[in-house]
């Protein structure tokens, strides 16, 4: 149940990744701040999912 929460954090994360690089592209003053952020989410996320994947007892 834990590793499910978690994954379902992860896929919440990626979205907030997608927002944000949409809010880059309609800010041009604010675009690379954001991109950067969004980038950062979304490896956040990645690791995230790569620790489940490696400690989860089982196939989620």
């Amino acid at each position: 149940m834990l590793y499910a929460a978690i994954l379902r954090e992860v896929d919440q994360l990626h979205e907030v990744s997608t927002r944000l690089e949409g809010l880059a592209e309609r800010h041009a003053p604010m675009s690379e701040a954001l991109m950067t952020i969004a980038g950062n989410v979304r490896n956040t996320a990645t690791v995230l999912a790569v620790l489940v994947a490696a400690k989860a007892p089982k196939p989620i």
